[in-house]
C-alpha cells in the first residue's frame, strides 16, 4: 500500500481544508468559548458538515453516505485538527458509525447523522484514564435490561441524541467476555448527564445511569459480546483521534515556523539561529514519521487486514508523543507570549492533552502492543 494519497484523496483533503479553515478557523473555537457556549459545538456547522458530505464518509451509499473509509475520514480529522475546530465528527461520524454498521440501529440512526441533525455520544470510559474494564451492570429486567453504574468523559454526552453504552452481563469488570454495547436514547429516564468544560474548552459530561430500562433492541450486537462492535468503535475512534492530533501537531508546527520566520531578536531572525533550525527539523522528522504510521494504519483498517489493530495501536502512540513534542516546541520557541491566551498555541497544547488521552494514551497502547508480542 502506498504511504501517499491518491487524487480523489488528494481532491478531498484541498476541499476539506478549504472548508473547515473558511467555516470554523481557531476564532470560532474561541468565539464559543468565550460566550460560555453550552452546547460546545455549533449545530448550524454540524449541518454544513453534512451538506458538505462529510458526515456521511463511512456510510455505505445504499444508505446515503459516500461508502468511503478511513483514510477519508481521517482527511477531514486532521483539518478539524489543524483548526481546533469543535465538532461531534469523530464520535458521530467515525466511532458511532462503525459500531452501528450491519445492526438494525444504522437504520434507525444513519439518515439523523447523513442529514447532520444527529449526535451521538460514547459512554465507555468510566475511570480517570481509558481502560478496557467495564464494571457498570447491565441486569435482566422483564424482555430487556436495567443499566447501572456511571461513565465520565463522554463528549457531547449531555447534548446526544443517542449514547453508545458499554455494560457488563456477564463476568468481573475485567472480564473480557461478558461486556454488551447498548444505543441508549437521550430521553431514556433515570439517565442524568452533567457537563463539565474540559482543559481546551470542548464539553464532556459525566453520566449516571439510575435503573435505566431499555428493551432488547436496545443491545448492539450479540449479550455478552459486545467486544465485537466495541473493538469496531475503539478501532475506529484511536486512528480517528490519532488523524485529529496529526492536525493539531501540524497546525501547531505550521505556526511555530511561520513565528520563527518573523520574530527578530536583536535585529535577527530567531529562524536563522542553528539550535532553532536543528529543533524545527527534528520535530518535522518526528511529525512524518507519524503521518506514515496514522496513513498505514487506516489503510490497513479500510483493507480489513488482521495487522490493523496493533497499526491502530502504533498510530495512536506515535502521534500521540510526535504531537506533543509539537506543541511544546510550539510553546516554548514563542517565548513568553506562547502562555498567553492572546495567542493560539496555547489552544494546540490544550487540544493534544485531550486528544492524547482519547481511546487510550500513548503508554496505555504502548502496554498493549508489547503485551500482545508476549512481554
Amino acid at each position: 500500500m502506498p504511504l501517499f494519497l491518491n487524487e480523489d484523496q488528494t481532491m478531498l483533503r484541498d476541499t476539506a481544508r478549504d472548508f473547515v479553515a473558511d467555516s470554523a478557523p481557531v476564532s470560532h473555537m474561541r468565539k464559543l468559548r468565550d460566550d460560555k457556549d453550552q452546547t460546545g459545538f455549533s449545530r448550524d456547522l454540524w449541518k454544513q458538515f453534512a451538506d458538505m458530505g462529510f458526515t456521511g464518509i463511512l456510510i455505505d451509499e445504499a444508505q446515503g453516505g459516500l461508502g468511503l473509509g478511513h483514510v477519508e475520514a481521517g482527511i477531514v480529522l486532521e483539518e478539524i485538527g489543524r483548526n481546533l475546530s469543535p465538532s461531534p465528527f469523530l464520535q458521530t461520524a467515525v466511532a458511532a458509525v462503525e459500531a452501528l454498521k450491519g445492526t438494525p440501529h444504522a437504520d434507525r440512526w444513519f439518515p439523523g447523522i447523513v442529514a447532520g441533525e444527529t449526535v451521538a455520544a460514547l459512554a465507555i470510559d468510566e475511570g480517570a484514564k481509558f481502560r478496557n474494564a467495564v464494571a457498570m451492570k447491565a441486569e435482566r429486567s422483564g424482555n430487556g435490561f436495567k443499566l447501572t453504574g456511571a461513565k465520565q468523559f463522554v463528549q457531547h454526552g449531555h447534548v446526544a441524541d443517542v449514547l453508545i453504552v458499554a455494560a457488563r452481563t456477564a463476568g468481573a469488570a475485567d472480564d473480557e467476555q461478558g461486556v454488551t454495547l447498548f444505543a441508549v436514547p437521550k430521553d431514556a429516564a433515570g439517565m442524568t448527564a452533567t457537563g463539565e468544560r474540559l482543559t481546551d474548552a470542548s464539553i464532556a459530561a459525566r453520566i449516571e445511569f439510575d435503573g435505566v430500562e431499555v428493551d432488547a433492541d436496545a443491545v448492539i450486537g450479540e449479550v455478552d459480546a459486545g467486544r465485537t462492535p466495541l473493538g469496531r468503535l475503539l478501532r475506529a475512534g484511536q486512528v480517528g483521534a490519532a488523524a485529529e492530533m496529526l492536525g493539531v501537531g501540524t497546525g501547531a508546527m505550521d505556526m511555530t515556523v511561520g513565528y520563527l520566520k518573523e520574530r527578530k531578536q536583536f535585529g535577527t531572525l530567531i529562524g536563522t539561529f542553528q539550535a532553532l533550525q536543528h529543533r524545527a527539523a527534528h520535530l518535522y522528522s518526528e511529525m512524518e514519521v507519524a503521518r506514515a504510521a496514522v496513513l498505514k494504519a487506516q489503510q490497513l483498517l479500510d483493507a480489513g487486514d488482521d495487522k490493523a489493530d496493533s497499526a491502530v495501536s502504533v498510530a495512536k502512540a506515535m502521534t500521540g508523543l510526535a504531537t506533543m513534542l509539537s506543541v511544546q516546541e510550539g510553546v516554548q520557541m514563542h517565548g513568553g507570549i506562547g502562555m498567553t491566551d492572546e495567542y493560539d498555541i496555547g489552544f494546540y497544547m490544550k487540544r493534544q492533552r485531550v486528544l492524547a488521552e482519547l481511546f487510550g494514551d500513548a503508554n496505555f497502547h504502548a502496554d498493549r502492543l508489547a503485551k500482545a508480542a508476549g512481554y
